[in-house]
């Protein structure tokens, strides 16, 4: 109830010093305090006064606190053998480093799924679908019916959203933020972070393909193709110029709006 951490620097000092045979007084156990705990003197020594433990207690105590620093050391030698492993992707964590929201331990969570040769992907449409981040595509009958990702990237996709989350919140580089901002009011904001999610992935396997840093111009350059786009802004012409034909306008009357003449438009035939 005192400290935030109960094993941390102050707080194991003063149950070293409780467990301990020897008699301690007011002064020594202030003296095991931080200088930055928070906690003010007369709450500490209020939680410890009264504090009477017979040998039982204390030997099961001290077997915890054992088996607590026994963690602590294998998990000293995991982080000693995970940093002898990336030696030799230093460059490569550097890169992914370059992505709003991405940190040293999550470029090496990266890393270790997808590994650096993209080579084994035809498409980051691929690596997409294989990391669980691809909607679906369930339509029958002109019914458009569930879009749920897939149940893949079971230690991936949780990297990428977490990811995603500081992206979208990072205020020195706004770029997945507004993408954020402009996804959610149409789809919400769940369906937004999967989608940043995703392109965070595209990013990086593009990044890891071409070793060239984070500086997207723009992203549909990448995740949509010069023909696509055109063909999407033909639909969109279409659709508009049918609609205003149905106002009994006139084709000279439509295309005199064009910033172009009437003579060398293609529609007049």
């Amino acid at each position: 109830m005192v400290f935030s951490d109960v094993f941390g620097k102050s707080a194991s000092s003063i149950i070293n010093l409780i467990l301990s045979n020897d008699t301690y007084t007011s002064e020594e156990i202030l003296s095991k305090v931080h200088g930055r705990c928070k906690a003010s003197h007369e709450d500490i020594l209020s939680a410890i006064d009264g504090v009477t433990l017979d040998a039982h207690q204390k030997a099961r105590i001290e077997i915890v606190k054992n088996h607590m620093e026994y963690v602590d050391s294998l998990l000293c030698k995991i982080q000693k053998h995970i940093d002898e492993m990336i030696v030799g992707y230093e460059n490569y964590i550097q890169l992914l480093c370059t992505i709003p929201g991405v940190d040293r331990k999550s470029a090496i969570t990266i890393i270790s799924e997808i590994g650096v040769d993209m080579s084994q992907w035809s498409s980051h449409h691929k690596l997409a679908s294989w990391a669980g981040l691809a909607p679906g595509c369930n339509e029958s009958a002109g019914k458009k019916k569930s879009v749920k990702i897939s149940r893949a990237g079971v230690y991936l996709k949780p990297c990428l959203v977490q990811v995603a989350h500081a992206a979208v919140k990072d205020k020195d580089y706004d770029y997945y933020a507004n993408k954020f901002n402009k996804i959610s009011k149409r789809r919400g904001k769940k369906r937004a972070i999967i989608a940043i999610a995703r392109k965070i992935l595209v990013a990086i396997y593009h990044m890891l393909k071409t070793g060239e840093f984070f500086n997207p111009s723009d992203m549909t350059d990448i995740e949509t193709s010069q023909k696509k786009r055109i063909e999407y802004i033909k639909n969109n012409f279409k659709n508009a110029f049918n609609q205003l034909m149905r106002t009994e306008l006139s084709s000279e009357e439509i295309l005199a709006f064009l910033p172009i003449k009437s003579t060398d438009s293609p529609l007049k035939e």
